[in-house]
């Protein structure tokens, strides 16, 4: 009898391990800024893979949550800033690997892509003696994703396209699609995994990881980044990391889709459009034109099937076959537009965060 209250006096006084990573230990209830290094520029300067360690007192799971793997997508930057400085940390269960730019040498450029034209994201799991893109996918695999149970990886469209706030996950993975819905973004798209993709590399890991999707590369959209750190927040809620008091929960649930389809340019020309990024379309709906110079000939745009535009160019100027709608196909009703309507009011009304958090 003596033994076992010994031993439970003494579960209740152990102390939570430092968590190791790089060459450094961060003890439980602190934080700390950690620089691994990644490579010397060519003027010597060195280039370093950052995580925001935030190790609470008590045990729980690693989350990692990283941005800018291409370069050009400041809006998960921005994410991940707002939720390192959101209460909802003080008192945090286990541990948040914040990794806000992944790939620093498109995030110094303004480019998606690193030195050597490479995307980061076909490039796992890479390799330490491989290319640049190899080398930085295989540290980041290593240091950051096998650290790790749970990951959010926080992505934009590609520059002069913007994308409505959206999950992509895992076809036929069940546990990982109930914190899909816990994020709470409008749509739910599970789509197939891509060779050489981060996901891809996680999944062969045994890491599940959300990929967000939202907004336009080197543009910041409020409504994405607001869904972006609720989201984050929630997931962080449901792993038991932070209280239930932390963040709100979405009103309404996500659209969810299994399958898109692009609308492309029909001619070149100047592109007007009549459609914006979260509105429904029915089949054979016109939802832009593509017209000459001269106003001499208009060529139609037409939806295939019905569904939400998730994504769309802000291109006026557009060559014949350039990408100019990504729709999600899902059937129309007629409660679905109020409903999407319902969760931009939700995402619009979230609390701002104080002014000095936003700039």
């Amino acid at each position: 009898m003596g033994k076992k209250v010994s031993n439970a006096r003494s579960a209740k006084v152990a102390r939570t391990p430092d968590f190791e990573i790089g060459d450094k230990r961060v003890p439980a209830g602190t934080r700390q800024i950690v620089d691994i290094p990644i490579s010397l520029l060519s003027n010597h300067t060195p280039v370093n893979l950052t995580v925001n360690v935030v190790h609470g007192k008590r045990p729980g799971p690693v989350l990692f949550v990283s941005g800018a793997v291409h370069g050009d997508e400041i809006v998960g930057v921005e994410v991940i800033r707002r939720v390192l400085k959101s209460p909802a940390l003080r008192g945090m269960h286990g541990t948040l690997l914040a990794v806000p730019v992944v790939n620093a040498f498109g995030f110094l450029n303004h480019t998606r892509y690193l030195p050597d034209r490479r995307d980061l994201n076909r490039c796992f799991p890479g390799h330490s003696a491989g290319s640049l893109a190899a080398q930085l996918a295989h540290l980041f695999l290593t240091e950051i994703v096998e650290r790790s149970d749970f990951g959010i990886d926080l992505h934009s469209a590609a520059v002069n396209r913007v994308n409505l706030p959206q999950i992509r996950v895992n076809e036929d993975d069940e546990d990982i699609m109930a914190y899909a819905e816990a994020f709470g973004a409008p749509i739910i798209l599970t789509s197939p995994l891509r060779e050489g993709s981060l996901r891809q590399a996680g999944k062969e890991a045994e890491v599940p990881i959300l990929l967000y999707e939202a907004g336009e590369g080197l543009r910041f959209d409020e409504m994405s980044i607001r869904a972006g750190v609720s989201g984050v927040l929630r997931v962080m809620r449901k792993l038991g990391m932070t209280s239930g008091r932390s963040i709100r929960d979405p009103k309404v649930p996500p659209f969810k889709s299994s399958s898109s389809y692009w609308l492309r340019a029909p001619v070149g020309g100047i592109l007007r459009t009549f459609k914006i990024a979260g509105e429904f379309v029915n089949e054979g709906d016109v939802v832009a034109a593509v017209s000459d110079p001269f106003g001499l000939r208009d060529a139609e745009v037409v939806a295939k099937h019905a569904g939400l535009i998730i994504g769309r160019t802000n291109l006026p100027i557009v060559n014949q076959g350039d990408a100019l709608f990504h729709v999600a196909a899902i059937k129309r009703s007629s409660e679905l537009q109020e409903r999407m309507d319902a969760i931009e009011t939700h995402l619009q009304s979230d609390p701002l965060l104080d002014e000095d958090e936003i700039i």
